[in-house]
């Protein structure tokens, strides 16, 4: 569970915003002044500091750079006013992670807080490598086969230099992963690290998203806002799936990497910025090139340094260090005994092809592990395991859709329900986590993660649909 401390002297917001993230499932910790607030950060570190600018004594600005100072790598969050818009800027531009206006939407600030809360652990939390399953941590590099030799020793050798790193590799071959060891083995590893999606950032805002934009540059800029590779100053950004960047913005990423400098939108003159880049990219970006959806320069740019990470069917070899390693982590984030794996289920994954890779196998041993009760896992477990994953599924996915649909049809034909929006959403909700439970053991924790809702979540939710279940024996 991630703490997160508010520094805010508006009491009734403090308490409004605690109960809220209460609810989200964290840990809440709350000072009414900055000094306050630092003497909770050097007594007991929190997950993430949510900081209002206006504060009695030490200011917000004040108060960021004495956290600044006790840990670098703590996310902070600013919140301010109209007022106090250019002092968050400066903020952020010293090293905090985002700031947002007051009054806020809450679905802003939960977007903003669950984007600080992943930054922070990428940052705090090391990447294990070529280390023996049962002592590796959640973030793991696992493998002993040549090809991740390869890559283990090209980290090495690239970490501590500012050199451009393109990794490729087919999804869910650990790319991040590989990406996060460079930056915690680098020169750079006390400053910033901030990951850009290309693909899941709708190409209108992605540009915005990267350099920032000056007051009134388009409809709705009513502030100036610094862009993620601004903020990234002296760290490093992570450029995701940069094989669907468009092009328009490619042409500056290649400005970037040249002449070191960038421009807002909206903005007039260049901002310089040290910044390392590390790309990652599924596509064969040779092929993009050819296409004409990849620009040529920037490619030569950005392949300073390649690391090829090999599919998981072209190093057999690790699959069992890999089960082993997953079967455990599992087994221990679900408080529950590792069965373990019999030779005949290593035979049946060490024979699969994983066209999701690592990924793939990593969901198929959770999937397992939910649905044992305690015996070593079987190939039969695994079997049924990746039984769904074929042709079978989508036909059952189309009746079940045909029959949701005729009881939608009914629901709105009778006009027995006033509401009939609310009404079928909340029976839907209420199935799916009656499902959940019965497929868990009625484990509610097992649940929560199952359905991606918090703990405090479901169980608000079993109280409002009013669900009887037995507690499983794990939870009493």
């Amino acid at each position: 569970m991630s703490t997160i401390l508010i520094i805010d002297d508006d009491d009734q917001l403090r308490r409004s915003f605690e109960k809220l993230l209460l609810e989200e499932g964290y840990e809440v910790k709350s000072a009414a002044s900055g000094e306050a607030g630092l003497e909770m950060v050097s007594a007991e570190l929190p997950d993430l500091v949510i900081l209002d600018m206006r504060l009695p004594g030490m200011n917000g600005l004040e108060t960021f750079q004495a956290i600044h100072q006790i840990e670098p790598k703590l996310p902070v969050v600013i919140m301010t006013a109209f007022g106090t818009t250019e002092t968050a800027i400066e903020a952020t531009k010293l090293g905090a992670f985002d700031y947002i206006l007051k009054p806020f939407e809450i679905s802003d600030m939960l977007l903003v807080i669950k984007e600080a809360l992943k930054a922070g652990r990428f940052m705090r939390s090391p990447v294990d490598m070529d280390v023996a399953p049962e002592h590796a941590s959640r973030d793991a590099i696992i493998g002993k086969s040549q090809p991740m030799q390869e890559v283990y020793k090209a980290i090495g050798r690239v970490a501590a230099t500012d050199a451009t790193v393109l990794i490729r590799g087919e999804s869910g071959t650990g790319k991040e992963l590989v990406a996060r060891a460079i930056y915690q083995h680098s020169n750079r590893s006390n400053m910033a690290f901030l990951v850009i999606n290309c693909v899941a950032i709708p190409e209108t805002l992605l540009e915005s998203e990267l350099f920032g934009y000056e007051k009134g540059a388009f409809t709705g800029a009513s502030h100036r806002r610094v862009g993620k590779i601004e903020q990234a100053n002296r760290g490093t950004i992570f450029l995701d799936e940069i094989g669907d960047m468009p092009l328009s913005i490619q042409a500056k990423i290649l400005r970037l990497l040249q002449e070191k400098s960038i421009e807002r939108l909206g903005g007039h003159g260049t901002i310089p910025v040290d910044v390392r880049i590390i790309a990652a990219t599924n596509k064969d970006l040779k092929t993009a090139i050819t296409e004409g959806g990849f620009r040529k320069d920037l490619y030569y740019r950005l392949k300073v340094v390649t690391i090829s990470l090999p599919p998981l069917r072209e190093r057999v070899e690790d699959i069992p260090f890999l089960a082993d390693y997953f079967l455990a982590l599992f087994a221990r984030e679900r408080d529950t005994v590792n069965p373990g794996l019999t030779k005949d289920a290593k035979a049946v994954l060490s024979n699969h092809t994983w066209p999701g890779n690592i990924r793939e196998l990593a969901n198929t041993l959770q999937k397992t592990l939910i649905f044992n009760r305690g015996a070593p896992i079987t190939s039969e477990d695994i079997a049924f395991a990746l039984s769904d994953k074929e042709s079978g599924k989508e036909k059952m996915l189309e009746k079940g859709d045909e029959a949701l649909r005729k009881w939608v049809r009914g629901i709105l034909t009778d006009g027995s329900e006033e509401h009939a929006l609310e009404a079928c959403m909340d029976r839907l909700e209420g199935i799916l986590i009656e499902e959940a439970l019965s497929l868990t053991g009625c484990n509610r924790s097992s649940a929560a993660k199952l359905l991606g809702l918090s703990r405090p979540t479901l169980y608000a939710k079993i109280e409002k649909y009013q669900l009887k279940f037995e507690t499983s024996v794990a939870e009493k």
